[in-house]
């Protein structure tokens, strides 16, 4: 079975997102499963030199994009076992970040038309092309359109992955044609909301659409998770299911993470409470192993259910013995928020703006509690990375949230949860996490829970190859 993974990002070149963790990792457990599995994505400005040094150039070509005939460089690189083409147009990709510009859909467009047209010239056909994003998904449609009936592209599949439907690639339907390169007659396939709709273009013409957990795939087709796409996606519920994420368990292993202050293991697990002694020791908190400590690693945004702890989280320093631990960057006004926190109680709030991702996998590691209140989460790594290491997640069922974490209310479960998105909810589960800490026997039972936890890519692997080939049996 032969699978072309096209992104936007991926890791170790690119990342902005957990898009990149997902086709860094993706990839090589499929190839781990005889999976001829390889990654297409554009070859960036921001790739480091090390990385480039080790492509080679097979070849470049001219790709159309709708008047317009423009330079493709193809380069082959490998890593972690993985094949991966990236595609070169300086124009388009040498730029200092990857997104954010007002030509993302002319480049993304580009992208996705290379994509096809360098099929003939890279020696590999494949059985399947999965699609990620908007970013992608004008590889479905493009492929229905222009491509499907050409002579040695007949035969090909398509996949489309929704990893966050907020994000669907909406642009004005006069550059149909100038930008995109579609006519009139696809109109219907792409147009949605009095706009072009990317995103919809990919449900209307792949084969087959997933998304990121399988409460998320259910979640989407409710108008208030879907940003507007769930008529489009109840006519196609046919098409739809959801796989969950994994996450790369020797990326994150505290037993030989380079970046904590101190190994441990599930099955010696002793030496997570010297990461806690450390973690406090950085972020002038008093040394106090009988205090919790609450992580959290965050884009500090409401989504991410931060209005939730703005409006319980002084009450709950004011009232309880407990330290947290906070990283993030964000909207002002919930950076203002932990700015506040960290004057008014200096003893017991820990805050470094930012993203620093050494002291990010310290929060895992010393954390005992990990908050994470979202309104909304398609998958979520932080959670799993959380249970690696230790640290028990107090969470919002919603998304893969609801499909990774289960409530310990029953001694089996790995972590505390909440369902309404309400401030007093969220303080209950808090309030229960808590107790349940006072209780140190509990406590030791329920971290090496936690750390027995397999998250890895294994099952998300045999799920996909088991869609793949049914896919290719239709």
């Amino acid at each position: 079975m032969k699978v072309l993974y096209a992104a936007s990002e991926a890791l170790p070149f690119a990342a902005s997102g957990g898009l990149a963790d997902v086709a860094g990792s993706l990839p090589q457990a499929l190839k781990r499963r005889r999976v001829d599995c390889r990654v297409v994505m554009p070859l960036y400005g921001t790739i480091k030199d090390e990385f480039r040094a080790t492509m080679k150039f097979i070849t470049n070509i001219m790709v159309p994009v709708s008047w317009r005939r423009q330079y493709c460089g193809v380069f082959e690189a490998k890593a972690g076992g993985v094949t991966y083409y990236l595609i070169d147009n300086e124009y388009y990709f040498k730029r200092s970040t990857l997104y954010g510009h007002y030509d993302d859909g002319e480049r993304y467009a580009f992208f996705s038309r290379a994509i096809l047209e360098i099929l003939p010239y890279i020696d590999f056909k494949p059985d399947i092309i999965h699609c990620n994003d908007w970013q992608t998904s004008l590889v479905p449609v493009y492929y229905t359109t222009i491509y499907g009936s050409k002579e040695g592209y007949t035969g090909i599949k398509t996949i489309a992955t929704i990893h966050n439907i907020q994000y669907q690639g909406k642009y004005g339907k006069e550059i149909l044609g100038d930008v995109f390169g579609l006519g009139e007659e696809t109109t219907p396939l792409v147009e949605f909301g009095d706009c072009i709709n990317l995103m919809k273009g990919a449900i209307e013409c792949a084969n087959k659409v997933t998304t990121v957990s399988n409460t998320y795939a259910g979640e989407i087709l409710d108008p208030w998770f879907s940003h507007g796409l769930d008529p489009i996606l109840k006519e196609r519920s046919y098409k739809l299911s959801g796989i969950l994420n994994g996450i790369d368990t020797k990326n994150y292993d505290p037993e030989t993470d380079k970046d904590i202050f101190c190994n441990y293991s599930a099955k010696e697990p002793e030496n997570k409470a010297k990461n806690k002694a450390a973690l406090q020791e950085i972020f002038n908190l008093p040394v106090n192993e009988n205090t919790p400590v609450i992580g959290i690693v965050s884009r500090l945004v409401s989504h991410k259910g931060f209005d939730l702890i703005k409006r319980v989280m002084w009450e709950v320093l004011e009232t309880t013995d407990v330290q947290l631990a906070v990283l993030g960057s964000g909207d002002w006004e919930y950076e203002s928020f932990f700015k506040e926190l960290a004057t008014a109680f200096p003893e017991k709030v820990g805050l470094r703006l930012g993203f620093v991702p050494d002291m990010a996998r310290k929060i895992y590691a010393g954390s005992d509690l990990f908050l994470m209140p979202s309104k909304s989460e398609p998958c979520g790594l932080s959670q799993m990375v959380a249970l690696r290491y230790g640290s028990i997640p107090i969470v919002r069922e919603t998304g893969g949230l609801k499909d990774t974490i289960t409530d310990s209310g029953d001694g089996k479960g790995n972590g505390f949860t909440f369902k309404s998105y309400d401030a007093y909810d969220m303080l209950d589960a808090i309030r229960r996490a808590l107790a349940a800490y006072g209780d140190k026997k509990l406590w030791d039972k329920l971290v090496k829970r936690a750390l027995k936890c397999d998250n890895s890519w294994g099952k998300s692997a045999k799920e996909y190859i088991a869609l793949y080939e049914s896919l290719l049996a239709e």
